[in-house]
Order: C-alpha cells, then sequence, then structure tokens
C-alpha cells in the first residue's frame, strides 16, 4: 500500500493514476497529522511525499517520517511534476527498495549459512573425538555415530561438505 501526503487539489487525480500504474491501493492523507494516524493503523510500502506539504509544515513531516516504519519515502514537488514522472520516480524508488531488500535477504541468509557451518564443524569434531574415548559402551557409540550422520545430513542440506 502506498500513502500520499499532499494537500495538492489533484491528489485523488494523481493517487488513481498511481493504484492503476503500480497496481496497489493509494490513501491520501492531505496533512502530515492525517499521515501520522494513517502510518500507525496501517503498514506502507512507500511514502510519496510532497514538497510543498513539507515545507509547510516541517515540524508535523518530521513526527511522520519517524512513524513510517519500512515504507520507503519519495519526496515529489507536484506543482511542477506530471503524474507521469510520479510514476517513473515512485517505480525507481520500488525497484531500489526489492534490490537493498534482496541484498539483506542474501546477506542474512549466508551470515546463518556461516554460523551453522561452524556449529556443524563443532559437531563432527566432538563426535569424532566421543568415538575415540576409551570403554565407550556400544550402544553411546551408536548414538554418537547418529549424532554425527544427522550433522553430516545437515552440512549437505546447507551446501557445504560436511
Amino acid at each position: 500500500m502506498i500513502l500520499l501526503i499532499t494537500s495538492s487539489p489533484g491528489a485523488k487525480d494523481c493517487a488513481n493514476a498511481i493504484a492503476e500504474a503500480i497496481s496497489q491501493p493509494v490513501k491520501i492523507a492531505a496533512t502530515p497529522r492525517q499521515a501520522s494516524i494513517l502510518l500507525s493503523a496501517d503498514e506502507f510500502e512507500v511514502l510519496i511525499l510532497d514538497q510543498q506539504t513539507e515545507e509547510s509544515d516541517p515540524g508535523d513531516i518530521e513526527s511522520a517520517l519517524l512513524q513510517m516504519g519500512t515504507a520507503t519515502p519519495v519526496f515529489v514537488n507536484l506543482a511542477i511534476s506530471g503524474t507521469g514522472r510520479v510514476i517513473r520516480e515512485l517505480r525507481v524508488a520500488m525497484r531500489r527498495r526489492d534490490k537493498e531488500n534482496l541484498i539483506a535477504h542474501e546477506g542474512a541468509q549466508q551470515k546463518l549459512r556461516n554460523e551453522l557451518k561452524d556449529t556443524v564443524t563443532a559437531l563432527l569434531l566432538s563426535c569424532e573425538m566421543a568415538l575415540h574415548a576409551e570403554a565407550l559402551p556400544p550402544s553411546a557409540q551408536a548414538r554418537i555415530r547418529t549424532v554425527e550422520n544427522l550433522a553430516r545430513d545437515l552440512g549437505r542440506k546447507l551446501g557445504f561438505a560436511a
């Protein structure tokens, strides 16, 4: 969902054009205070902020921006920008957001994979050391081998040779 913050008389037409072009619902807030109320009630993917509104009420805009959560802000000047330009800037911001999210997701996956690799390695080493212990009962040896096999299987599933 997209939030358009503007007091522009053409806000409804702009919101309708954005909704049609992006295939997402667009809510309009005529004031920063209305935006704050909407931001506390819903989650938005993008915040389109008309610079004229920002300049007319900078204090309230600041508090609205603090409530935007993970929304991507897009600053436009509806007085000089046509709807087509707003839509282009919105698409660029959404592509950038998607790319940043993908990079963050891949980084988190790699970090988790590395941490799990260390854990699997430690498990395998511990199993190896336990299996070399003197006077280890056969039942304990079998259980340790089961843990060792599970750790190897986990390593394969995570994409590294264990």
